[in-house]
């Protein structure tokens, strides 16, 4: 598939589910803010559209239409597609991995815990940008959606915990802004799990969200225990399940039409983080 620019995208009602929660906001995001990428067979009346940001991709069309070859950039990626893709992702890669993934919206008015003392919750700002770029070790993935720390941070659509000296111990921000649906994502540091802050980011987030008419999502693996049990502690519940692949890597010979069966296991290339990545209350 080739990279397409934003004057050259078709009409996406055609392509995308306008206003649904989850990854499903994915390409609003895209075409709203300016991160991530569009990908289609052709520029001219294109078969296949694909838009990736942050690991994930949503893949549309006639799988006819694309090669094995074209879809190596995806490697180590997220991808929801139709079942019908199957037989050229598994052409593609060495292994794809299927993984259920549970989607919810906040539903219920919960009361957000009483935070320790020093900590402060807030709306993140511009002003916070070196607070972000100096957050703990592998939370990077946090604001891959926005192409940086500094951009999440001016986006307006983060909340953190900070400590007395400033530093960030927790973070939620929306992952992925609809035009309906802000999918949240959320961490905390490894030292300060288990005080409520996780769940007091995610009580002002989703009441963020509010104010700008949007409702909050939360999407997550079935098997994470953990992020499920802060969805439904924050007031979220269960709207849909879907199954995406984690893919590896790009097979070493690719040949377009070649046929490939889905190999089932754990991926050559690990695939990134996720909006699961959720870390419990």
């Amino acid at each position: 598939m080739i990279p397409l620019q934003r004057h050259e995208l078709p009409a996406l009602s055609r392509w995308f589910t306008a206003a649904a929660p989850g990854t499903a906001a994915l390409p609003e995001h895209v075409l709203t803010h300016g991160a991530g990428q569009w990908w289609a067979d052709r520029t001219d009346a294109p078969r296949a559209l694909a838009v990736s940001c942050a690991g994930h991709v949503l893949l549309r069309g006639d799988p006819l239409a694309v090669s094995p070859g074209g879809l190596a950039q995806f490697a180590a990626h997220h991808v929801d597609a139709p079942a019908r893709f199957l037989p050229v992702l598994g052409a593609a890669f060495d292994r794809i991995v299927p993984a259920e993934r549970m989607v919810y919206v906040h539903r219920e008015h919960v009361d957000a815990p009483r935070t320790p003392r020093g900590v402060r919750v807030r709306r993140v700002s511009g002003d916070d940008a070196l607070a972000f770029a100096a957050l703990w070790a592998d939370s990077g993935w946090l604001h891959a959606s926005w192409g940086g720390g500094s951009a999440l941070a001016a986006s307006g659509r983060a909340v953190a915990a900070f400590d007395r000296s400033g530093r960030v111990v927790s973070v939620a921000c929306s992952y992925f802004a609809g035009e309906a649906y802000e999918d949240v994502a959320v961490a905390t540091a490894a030292e300060h799990r288990r005080k409520g802050l996780a769940h007091a980011c995610v009580a002002a987030l989703t009441a963020d969200a509010a104010a700008r008419g949007r409702t909050a999502s939360w999407s997550c693996g079935r098997d994470n225990r953990p992020s499920r049990l802060l969805a439904w502690t924050a007031g979220f519940r269960l709207e849909r399940e879907y199954t995406h692949y984690a893919t590896g890597a790009p097979r070493a010979a690719v040949v377009p039409g070649a046929p490939g069966a889905v190999h089932v296991g754990v991926p050559a290339a690990a695939a990134p983080p996720t909006t699961s990545a959720k870390t419990p209350a």
